[in-house]
């Protein structure tokens, strides 16, 4: 019998110990014929892997596993399928605050404490995409975002999200969760100018797993009208996807881009040639915020 994992799954070491055993072949024979084969492999890496204090990560190391599944007589993908996603978080850098949260760092850390979040989360935004529907006024009705989280230190239960005002009072958003877990506290800082959410995650996030969290925030009719809109990342993301669609009877004038890293912040004008909807993308990009400012007649 296999062992199980936490998951219920079968246990990729054993299995590879299981079927080295059964053919009784030593790790020093299963090496010169990986290397024989085309794929080489050292010997401490098979003994990682037959311990399970390490599993195969990349294209090359799979191909091995493959070469393996034929030399131990074992069913074609038998071993391949027990490796699982991988446990590589990949390049995330130092995290940091974009221009406009380091204009608010104090209050910032302040709404992650209220919260029960560290001031630097451990999790980070994979890829995200937000779509902010622009109502009939010409101000934002609602912004949902959907993200690929993934955790890259510990084990996360909750991710924290903020939305920024910076110079501006505000009465707080309302914070709604569309799937992947649920709001266990929100918070809103004294200045009016950080307003926060917790949502806690379907299950526990283990070291670079992902999973999914769709999320929604909207605005009370007594919040000021809002032309703008973005999404900041506190750490290097894979893919940021901004997607703002306007009423067809209210499309602006003029729309602008506003770039912000925690060094500078770029200015670009940007146009709708004829559409009601404009999309920004940005990939392996971050730490920063990318906003999208829009107004009626001549730009002050």
């Amino acid at each position: 019998m296999y062992e199980e994992d936490s998951t219920g799954t079968i246990d990729f070491a054993t299995a590879l110990r299981d079927a080295i055993t059964a053919r009784g072949i030593t790790l020093a024979r299963l090496r010169e014929r990986l290397t024989a084969s085309g794929n080489p492999v050292s010997a401490a890496t098979l003994s990682y892997w037959r311990s399970g204090a390490r599993r195969p990560e990349g294209p090359q190391s799979l191909a091995a596993v493959d070469e393996i599944e034929s030399l131990l007589h074992m069913d074609a993908g038998s071993l391949r399928r027990l490796v699982g996603p991988s446990q590589r978080v990949g390049p995330i850098g130092t995290p940091q605050y974009p221009l406009a949260a380091a204009l608010l760092e104090s209050a910032t850390a302040e709404t992650f404490i209220a919260l029960g979040a560290p001031v630097m989360d451990p999790g980070r935004d994979v890829s995200t995409t937000a779509v902010t529907e622009v109502g009939a006024d010409g101000f934002v009705i609602s912004r949902t975002t959907r993200t690929l989280l993934q955790s890259t230190a510990g084990t996360i239960t909750n991710v924290p999200y903020l939305d920024l005002t910076p110079g501006v009072r505000t009465p707080a958003p309302i914070f709604s969760v569309v799937a992947g877990g649920r709001i266990s506290r929100v918070h809103s800082h004294p200045s009016g100018e950080v307003h926060g959410a917790m949502f806690e995650l379907e299950r526990p996030l283990g070291p670079a797993q992902t999973t999914m969290l769709e999320w929604k925030l909207e605005f009370p009719p007594e919040y000021p009208p809002n032309a703008e809109t973005g999404h900041g990342v506190a750490r290097r993301a894979r893919e940021l996807v901004l997607w703002t669609r306007f009423h067809p009877d209210a499309l602006p004038d003029w729309i602008e881009e506003v770039e912000e890293t925690p060094t500078q912040a770029i200015v670009t004008p940007l146009f709708l040639d004829g559409a009601t909807t404009i999309h920004q993308v940005r990939q392996a990009w971050g730490p920063g915020m990318l906003v999208l400012r829009w107004g009626f007649g001549a730009r002050e």
